[in-house]
């Protein structure tokens, strides 16, 4: 894409995001299109259709490979997520390209957490990366982004809440071919993975103790 063309497209979206009011601290609840009431700040977690969907499955022992964060603001639910770029996507788009159009929606037991000054520190947080690429060695750093890292980087800085604790890659579960042949083609060889790297998963996001269920559809 031309940079004139992709930095006009980059700065739309921005002042859309801006205009939108993402974490606007109206909580007021929202129709998703199975009827459920959504709020700013729910987990949402869908099984991905993307090549890498699978080996993250494999990987975590996890049936969901994707996860954002929802907004809601004037009758429209977004979700925040960490994609090609980092962006806001519709919440109908975003459930339709899952697999089966299937998605969990999980919610803070205590959202005392969610105050108003909080969603706008969260806010700002996640403008800031809007537009950032997304992170293919998944590492945990701020140049560049996955979406389970987006997540728990967005509650901690915004709000001070760590929604588990952070595990390490030789953690998981990279024996199967699959997932070997996805770290070789991203890392070169599997001896390059660096197995002390800090990370976060959809899985580990999914089995946060401070979570519970709200919706499953």
């Amino acid at each position: 894409m031309p940079r004139i063309l992709s930095s006009c497209l980059f700065a739309l979206t921005v002042a859309t995001f801006g205009a939108c009011g993402f974490y606007s601290g109206d909580t007021a609840p929202d129709s998703t299109p199975s009827g459920d009431a959504l709020q700013n700040g729910d987990i949402i977690f869908q099984t991905s259709l993307s090549r890498q969907s699978e080996p993250i499955q494999l990987a975590t022992n996890s049936p969901y490979s994707h996860v954002g964060i929802v907004y809601v603001n004037d009758g429209k639910t977004y979700v925040f997520e960490a994609v090609q770029p980092v962006k806001l996507t519709p919440l109908d788009a975003w459930i339709d390209r899952g697999k089966d159009d299937h998605y969990v929606v999980k919610r803070l037991k205590d959202t005392s957490g969610l105050t108003p000054d909080n969603l706008k520190a969260m806010r700002a947080v996640g403008e800031a990366w809007l537009g950032t690429s997304y992170d293919v060695k998944f590492q945990w750093s701020d140049d560049l982004l996955y979406c389970s890292e987006l997540v728990w980087k967005v509650f901690d800085r915004g709000a001070g809440i760590q929604l588990c604790d952070p595990s390490g890659v030789d953690d998981l579960e990279l024996t199967n071919p699959k997932v070997e042949a996805l770290l070789i083609q991203r890392y070169g060889s599997r001896e390059n993975v660096p197995d002390d790297e800090v990370i976060v998963t959809p899985a580990d996001l999914f089995e946060c103790d401070l979570l519970t269920t709200v919706v499953e559809h």
